[in-house]
Parts: structure tokens; sequence; C-alpha cells
């Protein structure tokens, strides 16, 4: 990765563009963040910028989903961590985020409220049509210098991606250029069989990435667990009930082709545990009867995958097992992080709801790679070149440094 870092810049008295990701778990009962990963990982960087007027930026969530919340908490969170007062503003791209960033002094923080109450932060675009976002064009000119560290966003052509680095001088933070330098030497050394086991409830980024890693010898049996394994029990008509997900017969119809594709690569679950009347029941997968909601993986199901990890030279797992918020039914997810942890194999952990489960198991030092990253890091793991990463290079390519 040819790309700049902050050892590249006088960074004193800049005014800093610094996209992060503090993209949190949210406890949907009390919307209070309910894991600070990400938050934590940010604090590195900041503090490399502590003599610029900085200002952060995040998303949190997606338009429509629960997790979809501005940025009050995250600043809370920050202060602590950070033991100072930081500015923040209920405002992106308007007046009163253009006033604040204007009268920063040197050593102040400013946070942005949520990246994605700007509508245009929800869309994909190329590196030439998002430097042409409003975001990007009202934005940009009060900054000196833009600072990605959100590798996992690095998948995404969003304007604050993808626009910034287009018209300003570009380097990476101290997570993305780790988080990358890690993984490439850690593929280097990578050894078959690959397994990968994948869960959480992104399906549609899933299954593009899913026959990629295949094709490129990074997925020699795929363990499927969440959301995703029930598209794969529904393709193999297991579940015979709709899921009720947003393009589900598009899903499932790709999930379909991908099993007769690919017939000896997919495990999926034997049993599972339902939630009945707030208590889990374990039952096969067979017994499974309509309107029945799946939040775990069964015994059965956590033993086979287990043996089969054991015997893997190369782990990689992203996304949760089941509903593991709730401790009735992070039984799998927690079994199957200790067996993962417990092998022989060079072992990859993915995405913010795995690291926090690894921290409250107290394994995050039998991992060799842990990355709050999820979709990012399996197209990363593909071959694919992340829209990020793109940007960076050419950023490099560009400017060179800013001294």
């Amino acid at each position: 990765m040819k790309v700049l870092t902050l050892d590249d810049f006088s960074l004193e008295g800049k005014t800093v563009f610094l996209r992060v990701d503090m993209n949190c778990p949210i406890d949907m009962n009390t919307m209070d963040i309910s894991g600070t990963k990400r938050i934590e990982e940010s604090i590195e960087t900041i503090k490399a910028l502590n003599q610029t007027k900085l200002v952060i930026t995040s998303h949190q969530g997606r338009v429509g989903n629960g997790d979809y919340t501005g940025m009050d908490k995250h600043v809370s969170i920050l202060e602590n961590l950070l033991d100072r007062k930081i500015k923040y503003v209920e405002d992106v791209i308007g007046e009163s985020a253009q006033k604040e960033i204007k009268n920063l002094q040197n050593g102040e923080i400013l946070l942005l409220d949520n990246l994605r109450l700007c509508a245009e932060e929800n869309y994909e675009f190329s590196p030439e049509d998002a430097a042409q976002t409003i975001m990007v064009k009202r934005l940009a000119p009060l900054f000196d210098l833009c600072v990605l560290d959100s590798f996992p966003s690095a998948h995404r052509s969003h304007p604050s991606i993808v626009g910034f680095p287009h018209v300003l001088p570009a380097c990476a933070g101290r997570i993305v250029e780790r988080e990358v330098r890690n993984l490439d030497e850690i593929m280097t050394v990578a050894k078959a069989p690959h397994v990968i086991v994948l869960g959480g409830s992104k399906v549609p980024d899933r299954l593009e990435a899913i026959k990629m890693l295949i094709k490129n010898g990074r997925a020699d049996h795929i363990l499927l667990t969440g959301l995703i394994g029930n598209v794969f029990m529904r393709a193999q008509a297991r579940i015979k009930y709709p899921l009720g997900i947003k393009r589900e017969d598009e899903v499932v119809a790709k999930a379909h082709a991908l099993i007769g594709e690919y017939p000896d690569v997919f495990t999926t679950p034997v049993d599972v545990a339902i939630d009945k009347d707030g208590q889990r029941m374990e039952m096969d997968v067979r017994d499974i009867k309509t309107g029945d909601k799946i939040y775990d993986l069964g015994p059965k199901t956590v033993e086979h995958y287990s043996k089969i990890i054991s015997s893997a030279g190369t782990v990689f797992i992203s996304g949760p097992a089941g509903f593991f918020e709730k401790e009735n039914f992070s039984y799998g997810t927690r079994r199957l992080l200790d067996a993962i942890a417990n092998s022989m194999a060079t072992t990859i952990v993915s995405g913010g709801h795995l690291t926090t489960a690894l921290k409250e198991q107290g394994l995050e030092e039998k991992i060799n790679h842990i990355s709050t990253a999820g979709g990012a890091l399996v197209l990363y793991l593909t071959g694919a070149k992340l829209p990020m990463i793109k940007s960076l290079e050419s950023a490099a390519t560009k400017y060179r440094s800013v001294k």
C-alpha cells in the first residue's frame, strides 16, 4: 500500500478533517452505546493530532435502522477516554458546523454530528462525483489535510471516504496504516485449509464477497451462522417460511446458486436456538415452524463447526452467530470464538460486535489479528482494492507530502 501517513506531514496548526468509524453497537432498549471498541481505537490517531485544529467525523447506524442516532453519546465517551473537553455541534455541513470549524483554536477538538444525516453520505460515488457533492464543496475549503482512519468503512465510496482525498492532501491514520500492514503480513503466511465463519445481518454484502473468496482460494470451508445462515437454509428449503428480510427473493436465489456451484464448500446449522416467550429453546432445524425466531446456534452445530475449525490452517470469522447481546443467545458466538482462539490456525476476527465479545471473554491475546472492520475486511481478503485505499494511493501520487 503506497499511501502517505501522519509522519509525512507537518501537522502543527493545520485544520484537519479526520474520518473515523465510531459506529457502535446500540442497546435498543436504552439507546445507550453497548460497546465502545471503535471509539477506543480512534484515540491513538486523535492524540497524534493534538497540535492541530481537529474536526472528527463519523457515522452511526443506517437510515431506517434502530441504531441510527446522533453523536451526542459518543462525545461523552470520547471526553472520558481523552480526559478533556470536546466541542460538539448537532450539524454536519450547515452554518453551525462551518462556524465551529472556522472558530477552532489550535489544540481544540470538534466532533460533528452523524455524517449520514447528510443525504449524500448514504450513497456511493466516484471520487470525481464525490468531490462535487455539497458536503465536500462546503467543507473541504475549511481544511488543510484529510486523514482517513475508518477502515470499517473502507469499502464504501461515500463522500467522506473518497471525496475529500480527491481535493485535499490526504493520508492514512494509525488504524488504517496498521490494519493494512498487519493483514498483508498475515496473508503472506496464511495456509490452507481456509475456514471462513460468516454471521451477522448484512447479507447482500456477504453474498457478493463469498464467490470472490472461493475463487481466490481463501475459502475451503464456509461455516454459516446468523441471518446469512438462515438465508442459506431457506435456499436449501430447510426453512420453509419467509424470513421477512429486504430483497429476500433475490438473496435466497443467489444463495441457492452459490450452493449449486460450490456444493462442498458450505456448511449450515443442524440445530438452532429460538426465542420462546423470552426463553432459549433449542431444536433441530427440521423442527422449526413458521414464526419461530432463530436467535442462535444449537450445541450440535457448535460442536460440528468447532471440529472443522480445529483442523484449519487459517480461520477468519466475521459477524456474530446470533443475537449475542442477549445472554440467553450468546452461546454460539462465545463457543465459536473460544474454538478459534484455542486452534493452531492463523486467526483473524472481524467486526465490532465480535471484538466486543472477544474482550469480554479475555481472548484477545490468543488471536493473530483483530479488526473492528466487517464487510471491508471481507472484501480486502478477496483481493479487491477498497475505495478508501484507492483514494489514499491516488492522493499520495497527487500531493506527495505537505511539510
